[in-house]
């Protein structure tokens, strides 16, 4: 795919208020998210914007400051989880609006506790450590809220790897309904804006 239809596909996407997460939540893919979340919003402060998830996940601070712009925005956020939502990428799907928050039927999801590596001095080390355990709570407090389960079974669920299909992802409380068609998602005007057939191929 050359760079101007690669381009094209992007704009398709805007134009449908379609943002995506394919890759690692870095800086970088954070800032493009947050932009594209506030040029939407600015640009219809009501419609939904759709986010769809295929993450290994990645920077903590990164993934909260989308999760902050998701919040933040008077806009519903639709979130679709398509192959992996892993760690940051598991959070951002649970913080969509209640009631539009998907899974793909093949969809995989990952929850684990954050690592951070600590280093330097006997007093940094104590400052980083400090600053890792108030992090780490603050997770635990977000994937609660937005799951619904009890800040103290979260915490016993993250301490170790834990594996989700979409079923089990919709059970646990990360999505709200596991979905197989382009409509089950989407207003049929933004799928007409993106060429797409719903519930195949265009």
């Amino acid at each position: 795919m050359t760079i101007t239809a690669a381009r094209t596909v992007s704009d398709r996407l805007l134009d449908a208020r379609i943002v995506m997460l394919a890759d690692e939540v870095s800086d970088e893919s954070a800032h493009r998210l947050v932009s594209e979340l506030l040029a939407l919003s600015a640009d219809d402060p009501q419609s939904d914007i759709c986010l769809f998830i295929n993450s290994p996940g990645g920077s903590v601070l990164a993934g909260l400051a989308v999760y902050d712009v998701m919040q933040l925005i008077p806009n519903d956020v639709v979130t679709v989880a398509t192959g992996l939502a892993a760690s940051m990428g598991q959070v951002l799907l649970c913080a969509g609006s209640s009631g539009k928050r998907f899974a793909l039927p093949n969809a995989q999801v990952l929850m684990h506790e954050g690592s951070a590596g600590i280093g330097g001095s006997a007093a940094d080390v104590a400052i980083q450590a400090d600053n890792l355990v108030a992090t780490v709570d603050r997770m635990r407090s977000i994937i609660a809220r937005h799951t619904g389960r009890p800040i103290g079974e979260v915490t016993r669920d993250v301490g170790r790897d834990r594996w989700f299909d979409a079923e089990q992802a919709r059970d646990y409380g990360f999505v709200d309904e596991v979905v197989a068609s382009l409509d089950q998602v989407l207003p049929q005007r933004q799928i007409r804006r993106i060429g797409l057939a719903a519930g195949g191929a265009a």
